[in-house]
């Protein structure tokens, strides 16, 4: 009995992951298909500052990647003291 319980579970346990794999390859696309991105400059300056960004309620010139955003937080952040 608890021999085929084993298998019975290894079974769904493989067929729980192959689902899963495939419904990860529809959701992501097939990465080997995809051409490869040039990398673009970046959107905010160097030398912009945290009140140059924020501090208007004009919409940005062009859209700002989110990586990009988060690398500026984080660095304006951590030198103000507020991430660690």
């Amino acid at each position: 009995m608890r021999r085929s319980y084993i298998s019975g579970s290894q079974h769904w346990w493989a067929k729980a992951a192959i689902t899963w794999h495939q419904r990860r390859t529809e959701w992501i696309g097939d990465q080997s298909k995809k051409s490869q991105r040039v990398p673009k400059d970046p959107v905010i300056s160097w030398s912009t500052t945290y009140d140059d960004l924020l501090s208007t309620n004009e919409p940005f010139p062009q859209p700002i990647p989110l990586p990009e955003m988060v690398d500026f937080l984080v660095d304006i952040w951590s030198e103000e003291g507020l991430y660690d």
